[in-house]
């Protein structure tokens, strides 16, 4: 859970953001506030992982503000001024998001801290006790339909990648999930014991593979092409498997 706080003196502005936060599972809103004097209290009460700041604010403008502290948190610069990207991004914050800011855009830039922040935690040691170890993971997150939709590793059989989309073949549903992503990022949020990528447009559950021919892979009558690259994955999953 990412502890967080909304900085900008627009009150409106500020509602809206604190109700963007509340339904991203992996934020926990720490405090919104109206200006970086009163951020900089609750940041000396508080551990925060990430800022969400406009950056035209009286006193101390949002740059001025991260500029100043000694240990910078992830920041996602708001504003309605695109003139102030590059300040921003000299600043190495996540991103910068333009108002009036669409759920989906709000969406991709939170992503993107999650994950700078589980790279981040993934680096440290592990603890050396068993009982401190957490438990895998069972299901991940999709921005589908401008909201964030929970997906159980084990209902997906298979995914296809369309361009800018990938659709979520379900046990659940006939229906496929629509998800604006490319497959490469979903990819890499799969456990890689029990998916496998046969083809640069495909990605299959291996629990769900019913039958293997040389140059597909069957999910009951669904035939799914095995690209070249990915045939060795293919041979040594048969070669387990002993087919």
């Amino acid at each position: 859970m990412l502890q967080c706080i909304a900085i900008d003196d627009e009150p409106l502005a500020l509602a809206l953001l604190e109700d963007y936060i509340s339904k991203v599972p992996y934020l926990h809103l720490v405090a919104k506030c109206s200006d970086a004097f009163e951020a900089t209290k609750v940041m000396q009460e508080h551990e925060i992982d990430l800022i969400f700041a406009d950056i035209q604010m009286p006193g101390l403008t949002g740059i001025q503000f991260i500029q100043s502290l000694p240990t910078k948190p992830m920041v996602i610069f708001i504003t309605a001024y695109e003139k102030f990207a590059l300040d921003g991004y000299s600043l190495d914050v996540v991103d910068y998001l333009l108002k009036p800011v669409e759920m989906d855009r709000f969406v991709k830039a939170c992503n993107k801290a999650n994950e700078l922040y589980q790279l981040k935690h993934a680096s440290k040691p592990a603890a050396a006790t068993a009982s401190s170890a957490q438990p895998a993971p069972t299901y991940f997150f999709v921005n589908a339909d401008y909201s964030l939709v929970k997906v159980q590793f084990n209902d997906i059989t298979w995914i296809e990648g369309l361009r800018d989309y990938v659709k979520i073949h379900l046990k659940s549903t006939a229906k496929p999930l629509i998800v604006r992503s490319g497959i490469r990022a979903i990819e890499q949020e799969l456990p890689a014991s029990n998916f496998l990528r046969v083809h640069k447009s495909f990605i299959v559950s291996i629990d769900s593979i019913t039958s293997i021919r040389k140059n597909s892979v069957f999910i009951n009558e669904m035939e799914i092409p095995v690209g070249a690259v990915y045939r060795e994955a293919i041979d040594k999953l048969t070669g387990k498997t002993g087919a």
